[in-house]
């Protein structure tokens, strides 16, 4: 029996992105909802489960921003950003308030689609289980079914977060530096402004907490970065 397709909310008030991104992604097999605000966007996201969202940044009334924020003390589902703008700036305050990945506009169908495709994988576990497992502290995290657990349950992650604890538990008990997260982690190798690793450090200690673990685990090296206790 065939699985169901993923389903994508995008948001965006330029009817041309809604209508380009729509076709694309129904034309790949995904199933696609189409908002025009940021109002219509939460009230789809909470009555339906999306898969991953699309979101334009300058929405009209609330922005893209506010609305990950929002999105994110719901789901834990990836967010794509899309914006005409292409700074650094933009970039940071996307990831710093919960998004997975940026693409700016002007874009290609080939870009769009490899990018959701890498975010779905990322995100779902679909992917065999075995192999690629890592523990420490008590915690087990399995790159390939893209998930971390230990005797208290599941840690439930959003893809970035899972890729900065991946990077972490990978050199337990060594000290790793803001850069070399944001490049082992994310392929940041430009991105000049580090505090963006410090939110979302706090972000993931929060999830570890939340789920039961000691969020100690995740320690801080003043003055160079963080380690993960063995």
């Amino acid at each position: 029996m065939n699985e169901s397709p993923a389903r994508i909310l995008a948001v965006d008030d330029e009817q041309t992105i809604t209508d380009f991104v729509g076709y694309a992604l129904e034309k790949e097999g995904f199933q696609v909802d189409i908002a025009s605000n940021g109002e219509d966007a939460l009230r789809l996201a909470t009555e339906n489960d999306y898969d991953l969202f699309v979101l334009d940044i300058m929405l009209p009334g609330m922005d893209g921003y506010e609305l990950c924020r929002r999105l994110r003390s719901k789901t834990n589902a990836p967010v794509l950003f899309l914006s005409a703008r292409d700074t650094e700036l933009d970039k940071v305050v996307g990831l710093e308030i919960g998004g997975d990945d940026y693409l700016a506009k002007p874009f290609g169908l080939r870009e769009l689609i490899a990018r959701v495709r890498a975010l779905l994988r990322r995100s779902s576990g679909q992917m065999q289980p075995q192999g690629n497992t890592i523990t420490a502290s008590g915690i087990t995290l399995n790159e390939d079914a893209h998930t971390a657990t230990g005797e208290k349950g599941q840690i439930d992650l959003t893809p970035r977060e899972f890729e900065l604890l991946a990077a972490l538990m990978k050199q337990a008990g060594n000290v790793v530096s803001r850069e070399d997260l944001l490049h082992e982690a994310w392929g940041w190798e430009y991105l000049t402004e580090t505090k963006t690793v410090d939110t979302h450090i706090k972000r993931l200690r929060d999830k570890i907490n939340a789920a039961g673990y000691d969020s100690g685990i995740v320690e801080t090296v003043r003055g160079y970065g963080y380690r993960f206790r063995k």
